[in-house]
């Protein structure tokens, strides 16, 4: 199947490392392992971080007139090399999708949306007109696919039809970490932490400092963290972990290929998740062989099984996190057979492999021709 792709918030090879980028990535990776050929439809951005309602006027006009010139443009080409279906990532109020809808409309595809999410207390709020344009898209959308379960009630609200709303377990490519797990040593000295994330204001930040005053609690613990990740809040993070500072490695911004290795290095890694939808990174431990101690919040169940694969603690209490982590740091046979048991679940549950033959089912169901019964 041809496939149009677009990500209205950030497009997929976007220089700022994100997770939101890498799950368009792995997406379209996902597409392309069931057999369909994607191509990215347009790098148009309507993303609004501000809730600036004039902008949100100006990129709804400008959206409607690229969607009037992707139209003519996919018309032209012969009936071969046209868009079977439109997938659009990462739909919710600051942005929403002015293109997919439309297109999709005029040239008689199929519309899916995949990572959508619904807020109705921001209908009279900064973003009202982002949040009514996402609203309809959505509730237009012949598929939405879901990959934060904690977004189902909302959309099953907002759609009505359960036919049309589907589930996709979060998921990474998983192999590298995997690989990188089955070489690695468990930490026979000092327990090594590790935690990987950008650095920037806002939720990352907030559970970079939650992070630090759990860890300070701990300073009578033999202990040792790593730190993967950069970003314009580099000098408030190191901040955060100045009564620990002596014992933090800073790795910097990692290459991809690196980051197994240092992954499956670690003995336990930590997140406390301040408003994670789901978190990559927390996948990419566990396929690493690495238990994770991470908040309670929002997709995070959905990735780690709380007692099995890791341990998760409200969100925000750096108290109870540090119990999490010092039961764990207490237990190192516990530890190894958490790691194992991640490793087989993301194996299981998580990997490309799985998810491109669920979306695949997904995708096939809408241009399937149905028989009548």
């Amino acid at each position: 199947m041809r496939v149009a792709f677009y990500a209205p918030m950030k497009p997929p090879h976007h220089p700022v490392p994100s997770g939101d980028r890498t799950m368009a990535r792995l997406l379209m990776q996902a597409l392309r392992y069931g057999g369909h050929t994607v191509a990215l439809a347009s790098t148009f951005t309507s993303y609004d971080r501000r809730g600036d309602a004039d902008r949100q006027r100006r990129v709804a006009r400008l959206g409607e007139a690229l969607a009037g010139r992707v139209i003519r443009h996919m018309a032209t080409r012969p009936a071969c090399r046209r868009p079977e279906l439109w997938f659009t990532y990462h739909v919710y109020h600051k942005a929403p999708d002015w293109l997919g809808p439309v297109v999709s409309r005029r040239l008689g595809i199929p519309y899916v949306v995949a990572e959508a999410s619904h807020a109705p207390k921001q209908a009279l709020g900064p973003w009202a007109h982002g949040h009514a344009a996402a609203g309809g898209a959505i509730a237009d959308a012949d598929r939405v696919i879901a990959l934060n379960s904690a977004d189902l009630p909302c959309l099953r609200m907002l759609i009505g039809d359960p036919e049309r709303l589907a589930f996709l377990t979060p998921f990474i490519d998983a192999e590298p970490f995997l690989a990188a797990a089955r070489v690695r040593v468990p930490t026979v000295a000092t327990p090594h932490l590790v935690a990987v994330a950008m650095m920037r204001p806002g939720d990352k930040l907030a559970s970079y400092r939650v992070l630090g005053r759990a860890l300070a609690r701990l300073r009578d613990r033999p202990w040792r963290l790593t730190v993967v990740g950069d970003g314009a809040a580099r000098a408030a993070v190191a901040a955060a972990f100045e009564p620990v500072a002596g014992r933090v490695q800073w790795r910097g911004q990692t290459s991809p290929s690196d980051l197994p290795g240092v992954l499956a290095d670690a003995d336990l890694f930590v997140w406390p998740a301040v408003n994670e939808a789901y978190g990559l990174a927390l996948l990419e431990a566990q396929a690493a062989g690495v238990p994770v101690v991470a908040g309670r919040n929002g997709g995070v169940p959905d990735v780690v099984a709380d007692g099995a694969t890791g341990i998760l603690v409200p969100v925000g209490d750096p108290e109870v996190f540090a119990e999490a982590v010092s039961r764990l740091l207490d237990d190192p046979a516990g530890r190894r057979a958490m790691g194992r048991t991640a490793w087989e679940r993301v194996r299981r549950h998580h990997d490309l492999p799985v998810a491109a033959r669920r979306l695949d089912t997904v995708l096939r169901a809408l241009t399937t021709p149905q028989v009548p019964a």
